[in-house]
């Protein structure tokens, strides 16, 4: 464990001493609490990219680790919100990502303004993933059962969650205003469009042979569209402690990159295996996450309800195991 960890535990610390070097003690203890609040509300997100995780082999894990913290930070963290909030105020990249680095409160208002398309992109794509996980009629082990095993049976219905979630959107966009409602309805049938084909590239090459290159290459890929989706709002959330986009680069990096050890960490040790519940817990927090996304588009849900709620499925989920863990010991 130790030597896992210890990668993540040196970036942090050269990390934080650049930033304590360069900006103070001001941007130091910034840093450190977006670290922090990314790794707290991130539980959730660990589990669920440790069961896609542990379909792939070695190769994948390794770069899971070294390319894919890259494209966690640079591209979900950054880069990402850049195009969309490009995209929602039909502007240059180029000029958001100068405002971005030069007027943080200047790109703070725009990220503000492109909150539709942001909340319906994450909403809609983090809802098909729960839907799609509660949807299996193959699925035998039921946490929640009055509910998980009636959804289960759901999973006989053909591509039954992705048009639960279209007609979400669509619903949920007739409730907004003319400007922001095209904005909602693109975000949202794009989010879908984006899951449902990895999904489906995911099965062709799994059926191939669930060790070739191009099934963990797939699998690759969803795991960092996935990360997106998750890291979506804490960008957002991430500017109600500072308006310096590299502080919040820095910050939610560390946060991220420990994360990211903690899934290979549960992979490693079988921890999925040894509690029975907790993988249902991360999806119900996911579900919770996607409806505070939806609500978003109506009322501001602070970040601290949502990390709240999702700890309180967590920590339910991890409870139900070890009761059941040693129910098993004891018979």
């Amino acid at each position: 464990m130790a030597r896992l960890f210890l990668p993540p535990a040196v970036v942090a610390v050269l990390a934080c001493a650049a930033v304590f070097f360069i900006g103070g003690a001001g941007a130091f203890l910034t840093v450190l609490l977006l670290s922090i609040l990314e790794i707290a509300l991130s539980f959730d997100n660990a589990i669920v990219n440790a069961e896609i995780l542990r379909r792939t082999n070695a190769f994948w894990r390794r770069r899971f680790l070294t390319w894919g913290i890259i494209i966690a930070v640079v591209g979900a963290r950054l880069v990402l919100p850049l195009l969309l909030v490009a995209a929602a105020a039909w502007a240059s990249p180029f000029l958001v990502a100068k405002l971005a680095f030069s007027d943080g409160a200047a790109y703070a208002a725009l990220l503000s303004g492109a909150h539709f398309a942001i909340n319906a992109f994450g909403a809609s794509f983090l809802l098909l993933l729960a839907l799609r996980y509660f949807f299996d009629s193959e699925k035998t082990v039921h946490w929640i059962r009055a509910i998980e095993k009636q959804l289960s049976r759901l999973g006989d219905v053909e591509a039954l969650e992705v048009a639960i979630v279209l007609w979400v959107v669509l619903i949920v966009s007739g409730f907004i205003a003319l400007p922001e409602r095209a904005a909602v309805l693109i975000a949202g049938i794009a989010a879908v469009l984006l899951s449902v084909a990895i999904e489906a590239f995911v099965r062709y090459f799994s059926k191939m042979g669930g060790g070739t290159r191009s099934h963990g290459f797939f699998l690759f890929v969803y795991l960092n569209i996935l990360d997106s989706a998750f890291s979506l709002d804490g960008v957002a959330g991430a500017f109600a402690l500072t308006f310096s986009l590299p502080l919040i680069v820095v910050g939610l990096g560390i946060g991220a990159y420990f994360v990211r050890t903690l899934t290979v960490y549960l992979v490693e040790h079988r921890v999925l295996e040894s509690l029975r519940y907790i993988e249902h817990g991360a999806y119900w927090a996911i579900f919770g996450l996607a409806f505070s996304m939806f609500v978003n588009l109506f009322l501001s849900v602070p970040e601290i309800v949502t990390g709240t709620a999702g700890a309180a499925f967590m920590l339910a989920a991890y409870v139900s195991s070890v009761r059941v863990g040693r129910a098993d010991v004891v018979h």
